[in-house]
């Protein structure tokens, strides 16, 4: 039986996320989904009067593939690959996979050759295409967050498919005050920490690049942060499981990580190059449907009453000048069950264990059911 969310993602991701127009190039981008996703997007490409270009992948090929990466293989394919990005008007992307720690084996430096050479081909994509990138639910993402498949299934489409534009309104404020402020201070279990986002841009994320969506994002000024910070989220980065990340910041930069037994990939990581050791974003999780985590980035870092700080590349939108071919959200609850915690712009209290302390931005507040 063909299942009717399908159609209504995959107008979703067409209409609201992509808004494509007649002749739009339309690179699809989808790794081990259901065919009839895909031919769902399909078809909904086509009735934007769009063009869809396909491009299918498959997990455990992709982690043989980065086994034996090397340089002079990932420029070819990042050659290729930049062709056909620079002919696009529009991507999308769809990640499936049953094995979160499917690529946890792949060697560091073969990791780091990779990402270097693509490293350019996601930033164009970024900068030159209206994109939107999501991931599938399946078993194991169910497993992550501690629910069984059919109730994980239905808080993802619930999620993707919810009414962004109703929260817009106050993430555009919360995103002003964010432009009108100099000073961030947080403040927490394990967490006292100020940096600057004074001349920043400040953007409202509803629904049009990731799905689910739900956060306001900007970037610390890039020697501003001075502070220790405790990470309550686990994190999964580069197939890789961290727990209870620490971070110690000196005028910007990273001088001390750890994460228990995983403290020396934590800091292989953060050696990939000089930008991974300082801040490229800052973030308040606003997706007030959302509110535990699940060891999933894309999910997490949405999480109402949370916020998340970004070791790596700051997105050309807010850029405060970083450059590094890292990008990891680093995300802490505030919540009273999560430990609480408080945040402040140029000292006045706007978020007190995770509940907006303002009227106007009451709607971005956690949803308990």
């Amino acid at each position: 039986m063909r299942d009717t969310r399908f159609q209504e993602l995959a107008a979703q991701l067409a209409g609201y996320s992509t808004a494509l127009r007649p002749g739009d190039r339309v690179l699809l981008e989808l790794t081990d989904i259901p065919e009839e996703m895909g031919v769902a997007l399909i078809r909904e490409v086509r009735a934007a009067g769009a063009l869809p270009f396909l491009r299918l992948n498959q997990t455990r090929l992709n982690r043989e593939m980065l086994s034996g990466a090397v340089e002079e293989q990932y420029e070819a394919i990042a050659r290729h690959r930049m062709a056909e990005m620079e002919d696009m008007d529009a991507y999308i992307e769809i990640r499936g996979g049953g094995n979160a720690f499917e690529f946890s084996s792949v060697p560091q430096e073969n990791m780091a050759t990779a990402m270097k050479a693509l490293n350019p081909v996601a930033q164009r994509r970024i900068r030159h295409t209206r994109w939107c990138g999501l991931r599938w639910p399946s078993e194991g993402m169910a497993q992550q967050a501690a629910m069984s498949t059919e109730e994980f299934e239905d808080f993802y489409f619930r999620t993707c498919l919810m009414d962004y534009g109703t929260l817009r309104p106050a993430m555009k404020r919360l995103a002003e005050m964010m432009e009108a402020a100099d000073k961030v201070r947080i403040t927490g279990p394990g967490t006292n920490i100020a940096f600057s986002i004074k001349g920043l841009n400040a953007i409202p994320c509803a629904g049009e690049c990731n799905l689910p969506d739900g956060e306001v994002f900007t970037a610390p000024v890039i020697d501003s942060a001075n502070g220790h910070i405790s990470f309550n989220v686990p994190s999964l980065f580069q197939g890789i499981p961290f727990d209870s990340i620490r971070l110690t910041l000196e005028d910007g930069l990273i001088v001390h990580a750890e994460a228990g037994d995983k403290t020396p990939q934590l800091n292989a990581i953060l050696d990939t190059d000089p930008g991974a050791r300082r801040l490229g974003e800052f973030a308040f999780g606003v997706n007030p449907a959302i509110t535990k985590p699940m060891r999933n980035i894309l999910f997490d870092e949405k999480i109402s009453g949370s916020f998340h700080l970004t070791p790596g590349q700051a997105y050309h939108v807010a850029d405060n000048g970083n450059q590094s071919r890292i990008h990891w959200d680093m995300v802490c609850i505030q919540t009273e069950e999560a430990g609480g915690g408080d945040i402040y712009l140029d000292n006045e209290l706007v978020r007190h264990n995770g509940l907006f302390t303002s009227p106007e931005l009451a709607i971005l507040n956690p949803i308990h059911s």
